[in-house]
């Protein structure tokens, strides 16, 4: 049988040179074993080549690359030199040098400037701003005045809020829009309120220090520390009376008939309170607690060194449990808004503590004509000792009492 190889050998070419089909170029994964010279691949039954015919696999040897040989396909790539010095791979970065840590380390989320081993003696502190407090809210005053506020020794300690007679208005309305809720609250639920408001009180005791400090005590600040300590206790006292004033202000009455009588204290309504000037965050309290204690809600006109005690007190009511408008906090001068709320129809009471003795007489008679509730009237009224116990007096002050007759059954 002739020789098939042979006829298809080319003239010029020796009988030993073998012709091969071309194979495709090899896969990625393929590439690594021409390396060693000997790869495997399957082949197919009928399959031309080496050990075509025959089932199994065939073997297909290459020779060692060398020299500037490369196979079909293969691509030059610079030579990439070791790493050494100051050389880097394509694609890498200058990073600047990050010199060791030493002294006072920082976190992560430490600003500089701002951190512990921050300079603070070039910072600028952030001052507080003094506004209102009508509503819940924090507003300026609608005329945008503002007035300096001042220590015994006539130090700035800073500008509040000057409140005109248009924010005396809007808290008046404020507080009788809040008074429904107020006073339909049980009596337990507001003593539970009022118990929260000292516990902020209490984890805010060295702020109001600082304040009573700077503005009232004059660098006594063992004397303003007792004031602030004073004026907490007091608050829990009178927490502790709202579900107790209907035992010592109401009670049964005997009448010839076959009826029960009763008599039920009430809250009067709407209250504005003339805050002393002097006695601060003690004097605050003792005249403000009072009257939200039996129902009421209190338009608060402070003024003096008392009104940086006063907004503080405000903030702390506005993150209590207190609902907006039971407190609204007017911070101004007196003789301008005094005889605004003396005369103001929709106010039930007035407490005259913080006016001058001698305009009382007039503001009493600007509070006769709706028949206003007036409190601590008279030019010749003594000065209250606010360290002294208080006493159920303003408790009593701003009650009305409510007479119930009832048939008794057979």
């Amino acid at each position: 049988m002739p020789d098939r190889r042979a006829a298809r050998e080319k003239p010029g070419k020796s009988s030993a040179t073998k012709t091969t089909r071309k194979s495709p170029s090899p896969k990625a994964g393929e590439k690594g074993a021409e390396a060693g010279g000997t790869r495997r691949r399957p082949a197919a039954d009928g399959a031309g080549g080496v050990g075509a015919g025959q089932p199994g696999t065939a073997r297909v040897t290459s020779a060692p690359r060398s020299g500037g040989e490369r196979t079909a396909g293969e691509v030059d790539r610079p030579a990439v030199p070791p790493r050494s010095g100051g050389e880097r791979t394509a694609g890498e970065v200058d990073r600047p040098a990050v010199p060791p840590r030493s002294g006072a380390k920082r976190s992560a989320k430490e600003v500089p400037g701002r951190g512990p081993g921050a300079d603070t003696a070039s910072r600028l502190a952030v001052r507080k701003t003094y506004k209102l407090f009508i509503g819940g809210a924090f507003p300026r005053s609608e005329s945008g005045r503002s007035y300096p506020v001042t220590a015994p020794d006539g130090t700035l300690l800073a500008h509040a809020a000057l409140a005109s007679r248009k924010d005396a208005r809007d808290a008046v309305v404020a507080a009788r829009k809040a008074f429904g809720g107020w006073s339909g609250a049980t009596a337990y639920n507001r003593g539970q309120v009022l118990y929260r408001v000292a516990e902020m009180l209490e984890g805010r005791a060295g702020q109001f220090t600082d304040e009573v400090l700077v503005a009232e005590k004059n660098g006594d600040r063992d004397a303003a520390a007792r004031d602030v300590a004073a004026a907490i206790d007091r608050w829990v006292w009178y927490a502790g009376w709202p579900d107790k004033v209907a035992q010592i202000a109401g009670g049964a009455n005997p009448v010839a008939g076959p009826y029960f009588n009763l008599s039920v204290p009430e809250p009067t309504g709407v209250v504005a309170v003339l805050a002393p000037p002097a006695a601060g965050l003690l004097g605050l309290v003792s005249v403000l607690a009072p009257v939200i204690a039996t129902g009421n809600t209190a338009v608060l006109l402070a003024s003096g060194p008392a009104v940086l005690a006063a907004v503080s007190l405000a903030e702390v009511l506005a993150t209590s449990d207190v609902p907006g408008g039971v407190v609204n906090v007017l911070t101004g001068r007196l003789p301008e808004l005094a005889p605004v709320l003396a005369a103001h129809q929709d106010i039930n009471a007035i407490d005259l503590t913080g006016a001058d003795p001698a305009d009382r007489a007039e503001l009493e008679r600007l509070a006769a004509g709706n028949v206003k509730r007036v409190f601590g009237a008279g030019p010749g009224r003594a000065e209250e000792d606010w360290a002294a116990a208080p006493g159920v007096r303003r408790l009593l002050a701003f009650l009305e009492t409510k007479t119930v007759w009832h048939p008794v059954g057979t």
